[in-house]
């Protein structure tokens, strides 16, 4: 099928819904080991469940954490079906608006029954919306939002909404991130790993950390504060600023809000008073 000719953002948006909204992919993935035992040692948080997996791997049944499931279900596609960062194209706009920012999302966890090491899920994702926006700052945008239901061998075990924006690409020459995103999955993208890459395809002056890596911690940050080790139930977050290799920030509860049937922990991550990302946090009581 030809490429279509998308001038503006109402355009690619429309392009998306006419040709996606009603379509549902589906992947199967063996809960491995390997990827959960890379990034528990990477955050620094090597104990999973009680198992150090410094001196051995995490042993079938054991429980992913929240949001560490973004380890799993990279892009698996021949890398020229990948987008220029890497990326699934399935649900992507159009050229030219092919530079994407992973802006926010929600996240639901059944905390009763978890994705587990040793099991094979199953990804549904299916489009929810798109969206033509303008800003004086960005000029044009498409707003994309995905649903992700994610089963494990009990049924299904979270459900993972991303809010993704494309804004025109910068360079249509570069296709470094592919290899990179390849590799490294929804954790890191190819902003968060290559100079090159950050400012001639991106626009960052620096390589960034990428949003999701922030989602994973303000979520390991409630689990110690405030979740005596346990996850809580639902996480919505926006990304406010981003910031870059090398740049440390700090995370911090603002406020705990009583509802009928749950807490509600605004928290944020900062850097220098700038918050980078806001979350709430709900644990139902």
């Amino acid at each position: 099928m030809p490429a279509p000719q998308i001038k503006s953002a109402a355009e690619a948006a429309s392009h998306l819904m006419e040709h996606f909204a009603h379509k549902v992919t589906k992947r199967s993935q063996y809960i491995d080991p390997n990827q959960i035992q890379k990034l528990a040692i990477m955050l620094g948080r090597p104990v999973l469940n009680g198992h150090d997996t410094r001196r051995m791997n995490a042993p079938a049944g054991t429980p992913i954490p929240p949001a560490h499931h973004l380890v799993y279900f990279t892009p698996d596609d021949l890398e020229a079906q990948l987008g220029a960062d890497g990326s699934d194209r399935t649900f992507n706009a159009p050229a030219p608006f092919t530079r994407r920012m992973w802006a926010g999302g929600n996240m639901k966890f059944d905390k009763s029954n978890p994705l587990r090491v040793g099991e094979e899920a199953e990804e549904h994702t299916k489009l929810i919306s798109a969206v033509a926006k303008t800003s004086r700052s960005a000029g044009e945008m498409v707003l994309v939002e995905v649903e992700k239901k994610m089963y494990g061998s009990q049924g299904l075990a979270l459900v993972d909404t991303r809010s993704w924006v494309f804004r025109p690409v910068l360079h249509s020459n570069s296709r470094e991130g592919v290899a990179l995103r390849s590799v490294n999955g929804n954790i890191l993208a190819p902003s968060s790993i290559s100079d090159d890459w950050t400012r001639t395809a991106e626009g960052h002056p620096g390589v960034v950390v990428h949003g999701p890596l922030n989602v994973i911690n303000l979520l390991d940050y409630w689990r110690d504060v405030h979740g005596s080790g346990t996850g809580p139930d639902e996480i919505s977050y926006r990304a406010m600023s981003p910031v870059y290799a090398g740049e440390e920030y700090q995370i911090r509860t603002l406020d705990i809000l009583e509802a009928t049937d749950s807490k509600i922990f605004e928290v944020v991550a900062e850097k220098d008073g700038i918050v980078i990302m806001k979350a709430s946090i709900i644990k139902k009581t």
